[in-house]
C-alpha cells in the first residue's frame, strides 16, 4: 500500500478544502456587503438593474402596491438617474439612498396626492432614449456629478422640451461649486437663483414656511439634543436654487444643505426621526416640487 500518497493526498484535500471554506467565506461576505452598502451608493454603481424594485431594501422594508389593471403605464414614475462620480468629486455616488428613497417617496405620493405611481420606478441613464417618456428626474449627491459632453447635451434637450431636474442631498460650498459648475456645462447661459417662499411651489399641496433642514438619520436623531442638523460648517444655511427657461418655467431646482432623500428612505427606523424630518419637511416638500412640476 502506497501510504505516502495516501497521505499527500489527504493533504491535498485539507488544502482544497481550505480553499473552499475561504471562498465561500470571502463570498458571503461580498454578499452581506452588497446587501449593507449597495443603497448607499457603492456596489450597484455598475449594475444593470432598471428599476429601485429590482434592489432588496436595506432600511425597514418597502410598501408595495398594484395599479388598475389595464393602467399599468398610466402612471407618474419617479426616475434616478445614474452618473459617473467625477474623480474630484465628494459625496455618496448616484445610487445613495437606493431603493428605500425612491419606492417610499412614490408611494407617499400616490398615498397623499390624486397621481396614479408606479409601484417599481426607474434607474436611466440621461442618454438612454427612453428618457423623454418621464417628466421628472432626480438626481442625488450632486456634489459629485460629472457630465461627459453627450450628457450634458442630453439633459439640455430633456430641460428644454419640458423636463423637470431635482437635485438633492449635497452639503457645503464645495459641493454646491461641482454641481454649479456641472449644470453650467448643460446652461451655459443660465445661472441659478435663489427661490423666494412667496413661490407658488410652496403651497400648490402642503404650506411650506421656511426651508428646512433634514439631516442624515443618525445626526436628526442627534438633534433632539444636541440641536445640529448640519453636516458642516459651511452647510447651517439651506438653499433652493432654481433655474427658468426663457418662459420663466421653473426646470431645475436644487435643494442644498440638506437631504430629503434620507428623509424618504429612513422614514420607519426611528420615531422622532420621523415626525420631525420626513413628516413635516422632506415629504411635503418633495410632493409639493413633483406636484408644481407635473401641473406646470
Amino acid at each position: 500500500m502506497n501510504t505516502r500518497g495516501t497521505r499527500n493526498g489527504r493533504e491535498r484535500g485539507r488544502r482544497i478544502g481550505g480553499w473552499i471554506l475561504v471562498l465561500l467565506f470571502l463570498a458571503a461576505g461580498l454578499a452581506w456587503g452588497q446587501r449593507r452598502w449597495g443603497g448607499r451608493g457603492y456596489s450597484y454603481e455598475g449594475g444593470g438593474f432598471r428599476t429601485a424594485r429590482e434592489i432588496p431594501s436595506h432600511s425597514t422594508g418597502t410598501p408595495v402596491w398594484t395599479n388598475a389593471p389595464g393602467f399599468e403605464k398610466d402612471v407618474f414614475t419617479f426616475v434616478r438617474i445614474r452618473y459617473q462620480r467625477g474623480r474630484g468629486g465628494w459625496g455618496g455616488g448616484w445610487a445613495t439612498d437606493l431603493p428605500d428613497s425612491d419606492l417610499n417617496f412614490a408611494f407617499r405620493l400616490q398615498q397623499m396626492t390624486s397621481l396614479r405611481v408606479d409601484p417599481d420606478g426607474r434607474l436611466l441613464r440621461l442618454t438612454d432614449r427612453e428618457l423623454a417618456d418621464f417628466p421628472f428626474i432626480y438626481i442625488v449627491e450632486p456634489g459629485g456629478l460629472s457630465l461627459d459632453d453627450d450628457e450634458a447635451a442630453a439633459l439640455r434637450k430633456y430641460l428644454l422640451n419640458g423636463g423637470f431636474l431635482m437635485l438633492d442631498d449635497f452639503w457645503g460650498e464645495r459641493e454646491w461649486d461641482n454641481c454649479e459648475r456641472e449644470m453650467s456645462r448643460v446652461f451655459p447661459d443660465r445661472r441659478f437663483v435663489e427661490l423666494p417662499l412667496d413661490h407658488p411651489i410652496y403651497r400648490c399641496v402642503f404650506q411650506i414656511a421656511a426651508k428646512s433642514q433634514v439631516p442624515a438619520v443618525d445626526l436628526g436623531i442627534e438633534s433632539q439634543w444636541s440641536g445640529v442638523t448640519w453636516e458642516r460648517e459651511d452647510a447651517r444655511t439651506v438653499h433652493h436654487r432654481a433655474i427658468f427657461d426663457d418662459q420663466h418655467r421653473l426646470m431645475v431646482i436644487a435643494t442644498h444643505n440638506t437631504d430629503n432623500g434620507d428623509g424618504w428612505e429612513r422614514e420607519g427606523e426611528n420615531d422622532y426621526y420621523f415626525h420631525r424630518f420626513s413628516e413635516k419637511i422632506a415629504y411635503p416638500l418633495g410632493i409639493n416640487i413633483l406636484f408644481y412640476a407635473m401641473t406646470h
